[in-house]
């Protein structure tokens, strides 16, 4: 089936710009995690990366949706290439000439995360454009297992070229960056001008108001925001990497790609078999499963039984994107993508970076491990609470796929 998919070209050159931009990317998020630890040996610093992305994402959020409803989502993704290669190449610049801080850290991790914030919803609201309704649940399992894929090489590499010292880790993304924005512009326009209401504050906030009457959507897109703001162990790695697992940049590297591995098993076994029935059910399984494996990362003190749960950890998480990228995208009319998948970008930014903020807050407070191990037990709560409180979820039988 993947091979039918390959056979896509304008697929395939999708995907691949989009892959250049996440190796990019993890690319930057290794060295910026490993450095600003490095530079003040602090939990709550790596908590602050992790809110400099949300606040940018936060801001920009609402105006990310109505530009990719308005504008070619090429174009915009473009732009942001540019933006993530200029912040990389001040990277560079500022390590290269000794005058590196943490606060340029953060302001070019806030100008990544403006981009990121209109990046997603451009790219997310092209690809249907693209590959059509039925096709749309494989090329998401697909393209998910492909962008994992870079996942892992991104902060393998990162780890690899960081021992050059950290301006050619910067300068490396920059170049990935750089294809990134080539191989998206030379994808075939899907563009249609449209006549669109008048940009009021119920046009701006539709994407919002869609998504909360909309009870099975809004339930898949909150258990994920509350299940990964709470199991954020990922944004500790560098705290385990150095203090707990004494690998390194390394074995950062490692553990950063551990969860990708996982989560590409996944998506490649659901490129050949598609979900078809009780995909509420196999929801909520996935969830409790990385709260589990979570548990099991945070008490680890060995290497190989960490990136063991860490690779549990992204097979679940996987299997819960799937579902919930493909019910958004589905349900969604074609009009409303890119004010959908924005909020939708919020929710996910919101698990991410936030969760990211909320475990440097909780370890500085608790200890590391305290915290990571309280997160996964909150993620099981999330999960039961969600059952009660989401009950036509949990019964969802299959991705029905959208009309019209």
């Amino acid at each position: 089936m993947s091979t039918s998919l390959l056979r896509h070209a304008v697929f395939t050159r999708f995907w691949i710009g989009d892959i250049a931009s996440v190796v990019g990317n993890q690319m930057v998020v290794l060295a910026v995690g490993w450095q600003i630890y490095d530079l003040t040996n602090s939990a709550l610093s790596l908590g602050l990366v992790g809110l400099a992305h949300f606040g940018a994402q936060f801001l920009f959020t609402l105006s990310a949706g109505h530009a990719a409803d308005r504008y070619d989502r090429r174009h915009v993704a473009v732009l942001c290439q540019a933006a993530q290669f200029t912040a990389a190449i001040v990277l560079a610049a500022a390590n290269f000439g000794g005058w590196i801080t943490p606060e340029i850290i953060y302001a070019c991790v806030a100008l990544t995360g403006i981009a990121q914030t209109f990046q997603n919803p451009a790219m997310r609201s092209l690809l249907p454009s693209l590959v059509g309704d039925e096709l749309l649940p494989r090329c998401i399992a697909f393209h998910a297992a492909a962008k994992k894929t870079a996942i892992i090489l991104g902060p393998a590499l990162g780890g690899l070229v960081y021992l050059w010292g950290s301006s050619a880790v910067y300068f490396a993304s920059a170049a990935f960056y750089a294809l990134a924005g080539v191989i998206i512009l030379i994808v075939p326009s899907t563009f249609v001008r449209r006549q669109h209401e008048p940009v009021t504050l119920q046009y701006v906030f539709g994407g919002l108001h869609y998504i909360f009457n909309k009870p099975i959507i809004l339930g898949a897109i909150s258990l994920d925001l509350f299940a990964m703001l709470l199991g954020g162990a990922v944004a500790l790695l560098p705290i385990y990497a150095r203090d707990i697992l004494h690998a390194g940049p390394l074995g950062l590297g490692l553990l950063r790609s551990a969860p990708a591995v996982g989560a590409v098993l996944a998506s490649l076994y659901l490129v050949r078999s598609p979900m078809t029935h009780s995909v509420g059910k196999i929801l909520f399984s996935s969830v409790t499963v990385f709260g589990v494996a979570t548990i099991v990362f945070g008490l680890s003190a060995w290497l190989p039984l960490s990136l063991l749960a860490l690779a549990i950890m992204g097979m679940a998480d996987m299997v819960s994107v799937v579902i919930r990228s493909s019910l958004v995208q589905l349900e969604t009319p074609v009009d409303m993508r890119g004010r959908v998948s924005a909020v939708h970008s919020l929710f996910t930014g919101t698990s991410n970076h936030l969760g990211q903020f909320e475990s440097g807050i909780t370890a500085a407070w608790w200890g590391t491990v305290p915290a990571v191990v309280v997160g996964g037990i909150g993620t099981l709560i999330v999960v039961a609470l969600w059952m009660r409180w989401f009950p036509d979820l949990i019964k969802r039988e299959v991705l029905a796929t959208r009309r019209g």
